[in-house]
């Protein structure tokens, strides 16, 4: 089997493909630093799809043309985990420089592009230089949707495939489908959190945070509710911290303008401190959506693990990142700024999931026929019949 080599790896690797945050057992080291955990499901994914018997980190932060020999002669290939890439910000490091040296093809799938609010997203010439290294350098860079392949088509980077993300696929199962219980046998749903938020992802960030608010007390009011945190510091406190840690994140919650104007009130407060649920570990997040009903709300990787574990989710798409993952999946999705009331019985109709079941099963193969067309062995299974039908059919 392969030996393969990581680009930005997000967390310790353990039983082969199983991973976690870095001294995960050493809470106290960590508990107050942000590091976002759907990070992790990625790259926790992306190794569940893989074939390897080796896997190491290519570093970036510095150039040695020696230890760069050693792993051209030693490895077979790098992926680059998927993320957020390419955006007006993204600091590459070294990369370019390694790149160079390096004669292993790069394997980018997953990866995506940032829209700014407003304006065109403007591009440094080092992002621009990376992705085409990475393409020039493999038969196919994938990326997670439309927008994305847009970008880089633009850029003269053509030789690229929509992939969606490695998190959907990480059962190997091309037959999953959802199929939707009688909303009357809902009991247990997870609202997935994202309180922290930037004028760059939100264009309205009163409406974001009131509309999240009136989402979590909607469902806590019908449903036994479990808060999941991927990696704010005071609900991580809140999740798993001391008293005295508690008491901290509440304080310094209600000192927050925005979270004490727009999105905390007595009932969040409340649900804050006794529902919240936050792990360092990946396999802790599988097991939790394995156990509920329905997990809807803000984040990004969250609701695609409850997605790829059988369990139906509904996002809220507030930035180009969320709206294209539901786009490429057809998810069925909250548009936060449409001005409009959610009501979930609106939703909880299977012809929405039904169009999300038929582009799972094509995106599902067109990440298989990347990964074939790249050389990567991955354990990727093909549907039973090349010309089977989706679960449902599409109306």
């Amino acid at each position: 089997m392969a030996r393969i080599l990581v680009i930005s790896p997000s967390g310790e690797v353990y039983d082969h493909d199983n991973v976690r945050w870095y001294r995960y057992a050493d809470l106290a080291s960590h508990i107050g630093h942000y590091h976002n955990i759907g990070d992790a499901f990625v790259f926790d994914s992306s190794l569940k799809l893989l074939n390897f018997e080796k896997l190491d980190e290519l570093p970036i932060s510095q150039v040695d043309p020696v230890v760069i020999d050693r792993l051209n002669a030693e490895y077979d290939y790098v992926f680059l985990r998927g993320s957020n890439y390419i955006h007006a910000q993204m600091n590459w490091s070294k990369a370019a420089e390694v790149l160079r040296r390096l004669k292993l093809p790069v394997i980018a799938f997953g990866i995506g592009a940032q829209a700014p609010v407003s304006g065109k997203l403007e591009l440094s010439e080092d992002t621009k230089t990376v992705l085409k290294l990475i393409s020039g350098s493999a038969a196919s860079l994938g990326v997670r949707g439309a927008y994305s392949a847009e970008v880089l088509n633009d850029l003269g980077i053509q030789n690229v495939r929509i992939v969606g993300c490695p998190t959907a696929f990480r059962s190997n199962d091309p037959e999953l489908a959802i199929s939707l219980p009688p909303l009357e046998q809902v009991k247990k749903v997870g609202v997935t959190l994202r309180r922290e938020v930037s004028k760059t992802y939100a264009q309205d960030i009163k409406r974001y945070l009131t509309f999240h608010r009136t989402l979590v007390k909607a469902m806590a009011d019908r449903f036994e509710v479990t808060l999941m945190a991927q990696g704010e510091v005071e609900e991580k406190k809140l999740a798993l911290g001391t008293s005295e840690q508690k008491e901290e994140a509440m304080a310094a919650l209600r000192r927050n303008e925005w979270a004490r104007d727009w999105f905390l009130d007595g009932q969040m407060e409340e649900l804050y401190q006794n529902r919240m649920f936050y792990s360092d570990v990946v396999a802790e997040y599988e097991r939790l959506v394995r156990g509920l009903d329905l997990v809807l709300g803000y984040r990004l990787h969250g609701n695609l693990m409850a997605l790829a574990n059988g369990t139906p989710s509904i996002y809220f798409t507030y930035d180009s990142r969320t709206v294209e993952f539901a786009d490429t999946f057809k998810i069925p999705s909250v548009d936060v700024f449409a001005r409009q009331e959610f009501r979930l019985e609106d939703y909880w109709d299977q012809t929405r999931f039904d169009r999300f079941n038929a582009a799972y099963a094509r995106v599902y193969g067109q990440m298989r026929d990347f990964l074939d067309e790249n050389g990567v062995d991955n354990k990727m299974a093909a549907r039973a019949s090349a010309s089977a039908e989706p679960a449902r059919k599409v109306a």
